[in-house]
């Protein structure tokens, strides 16, 4: 189904220098457009990636692919400016402050975020990657946190997405060596999900998000926001909190309609790829 008016509208008159947008259906395709600068995060480009995903939330928008235009999906944050700026640290505590709420915004917008890998995906664009709900690499695509060479240390996130998505040690090593992944090795670490051949990368992503995007609503938003929220409570807590959201969207109408198509055998069945 493709977005009312008002939701295609609202995006398209949206002053975005670095990212462009383009209307699929239900779904957005978004390409970071800064590809002189590998797509590095200035930071206009953080406030225009937080603003497009505050639009989205609450829209009838299903499903948001994210690729990259030039070689690199994106270099991290841009050195450059950070030098020229001679930032002080109350500056640079904002600053991160700013990158966390943007990527807060793509994490629990209450649509699945799908990401197109390739090149470069390090430093500050690890930690955009890593508030996607799923990200597809192909063999150009190489992870890595070099803060450690660089004599800084993360602020957008990867203390937390990063560690989670590869565990404290890991993380530690990438920082503290400079260690890159990329191929299986990087799907079999938690960086990505799927490894496919580059010029599949962005129609893989689309395919997955349209796949997404047939789910209810209510349900995508449970999967994209809530399990994350889980994870960082008390289990007592969170075996609650599963129960409650269960209980909503469980019995919302369009699960009882599909569990009524699973009950009479209408249903599509799962099948593998």
């Amino acid at each position: 189904m493709p977005l009312q008016t008002k939701t295609a509208a609202m995006i398209a008159a949206m002053p975005l220098e670095y990212i462009r947008v383009v209307v699929d259906g239900s779904l957005l395709i978004v390409t970071l457009d800064r590809a002189a600068k590998r797509n590095a995060l200035d930071r206009q480009f953080v406030e225009e990636l937080f603003d497009l995903f505050q639009a989205i939330e609450g829209s009838d928008v299903r499903a948001v692919v994210v690729a990259a235009a030039g070689d690199h999906f994106c270099a991290g944050l841009d050195l450059v400016e950070h030098h020229r700026e001679d930032r002080s640290a109350t500056d640079f505590m904002y600053i991160c402050r700013r990158w966390h709420a943007a990527f807060e915004r793509i994490q629990h917008c209450g649509v699945p975020v799908i990401g197109a890998l390739k090149g470069a995906v390090v430093g500050g664009g690890l930690e955009l990657a890593s508030s996607f709900h799923i990200r597809i690499a192909d063999p150009t695509t190489y992870f890595a946190l070099p803060e450690g060479q660089r004599g800084i240390f993360t602020g957008g996130g990867a203390t937390v997405r990063v560690a989670r998505m590869v565990g404290e040690p890991r993380m530690v090593d990438m920082m503290l060596t400079g260690r890159v992944y990329a191929g299986e090795e990087a799907v079999s670490v938690g960086l990505c999900q799927y490894l496919v051949p580059a010029e599949e990368c962005l129609p893989k992503a689309i395919e997955i998000a349209r796949r997404a995007a047939q789910n209810p609503p209510l349900s995508n938003f449970a999967i994209t926001s809530a399990i994350a929220h889980i994870g960082n409570m008390p289990a007592s807590d969170a075996f609650f909190a599963e129960a409650f959201i269960a209980g909503i969207t469980n019995t919302q109408p369009a699960s009882k309609e599909r569990l009524e198509a699973f009950s009479n055998k209408s249903a599509p069945k799962v099948l593998k790829d």
